[in-house]
């Protein structure tokens, strides 16, 4: 089958998605682990058409598995550059990929992978996404080259350590993520742990759901997508301050799973701690002093979490709060015991 991209129209690169999209699944996993040949570049950034398979569209930078040159790794689309219409071949905006549809894309690998897009036998290499739970395919990408080469930028180690921070601070950092419903008592409670915690001289910034979108995510909707990246940058600024020794309280609906995991997996080695609000619906709504819920159940609110936007709820959360059991402060207390029980309150 081939995939050369280079020697064929954009009208014979959608067609070869569609043949691959056409075979066999088994014969999909084989193309996607043949190995690269030995001159072929590592690199962990690549310019790839992707054709979507999966029921839920894909969305820039939420984490996929994926499979290419016998290597399986995480990947994300960090630019829908655009869809390409099947039939005028036209190129189109969008903000995410909707299955049956195709899009030159980025793609970013969280390691550098072997690919040499000109294979001997004129073939370009398969990229397979797959679901991160149960390892369906998803979607298939044939690589067209390499963006740049991974071993161009390394982690720059300093010489003051975030163990020495935490000397300096006299207490361990760590990330502390609310998620819950609008009208949880997230915002509240948050509010009410960085006080106790400041008030005992401890290094603490919270970061509100409310506040980034005034300056760093101010260029952020609320579609599934923009949802995603805004989770994202807001996990990168946490782990940097975490970095920094503070113990970090990030207050966000984050409804979805993925994002939260991301959210994680970017703290790295720094203690993050999931607290779920677990506050009922009805509860919610009745607390809802700007009428953000009336105004989605009338649909003059499009993409309100709860209403007619999905809210994934935490499985295994480090702490869950019943936001309408407890007040403010008994409920900041109980997330204060368990950073203490953790450890982070001594160095």
């Amino acid at each position: 089958m081939n995939t050369d991209t280079s020697k064929t129209t954009q009208g014979e690169l959608l067609q070869a998605l569609f043949d691959l999209a056409n075979a066999p699944e088994s014969e999909l996993r084989q193309q996607a682990s043949q190995r690269s040949t030995q001159d072929a570049v590592s690199a962990d950034q690549f310019a790839s058409h992707v054709l979507w398979l999966g029921d839920e569209p894909m969305l820039p930078e939420r984490s996929y598995r994926g499979l290419a040159a016998g290597q399986d790794f995480g990947v994300q689309v960090t630019d829908l550059t655009h869809e390409i219409d099947q039939q005028s071949k036209e190129h189109l905006a969008a903000k995410v990929l909707e299955k049956g549809r195709v899009a030159y894309c980025k793609i970013a690998l969280d390691a550098a992978v072997p690919v040499d897009p000109q294979k001997a036998d004129g073939t370009s290499p398969v990229v397979l996404f797959l679901d991160s739970a149960g390892g369906g395919i998803v979607g298939i990408g044939i690589i067209d080259f390499a963006l740049r080469r991974s071993t161009n930028i390394s982690w720059h180690q300093t010489t003051v350590d975030q163990a020495a921070r935490a000397r300096v601070h006299n207490h361990q950092s760590c990330v502390v993520w609310f998620t819950g419903l609008s009208g949880s008592g997230k915002s509240t409670v948050a509010n009410v742990l960085e006080q106790k915690l400041h008030s005992e001289g401890r290094h603490t910034y919270l970061l509100d759901g409310d506040n980034v979108r005034h300056g760093l995510c101010r260029d952020l909707g609320f579609t599934d997508a923009d949802r995603v990246e805004n989770i994202r940058r807001v996990a990168e600024v946490a782990r940097l301050m975490a970095d920094a020794g503070l113990i970090v309280i990030a207050s966000f609906i984050s409804p979805f799973a993925n994002e939260r995991e991301m959210a994680r997996l970017v703290a790295g080695d720094i203690l993050f701690v999931e607290v779920f609000l677990d506050t009922p619906l009805a509860v919610c709504e009745s607390r809802d002093s700007k009428g953000l819920y009336k105004k989605a159940r009338t649909g003059e609110l499009k993409n309100f979490t709860g209403i007619d936007s999905t809210y994934e709820a935490p499985s295994r959360p480090e702490i869950t709060l019943h936001g309408a059991e407890h007040t403010p402060e008994v409920l900041a207390d109980q997330v204060a015991e368990y950073l203490s029980s953790k450890n982070v309150f001594s160095v």
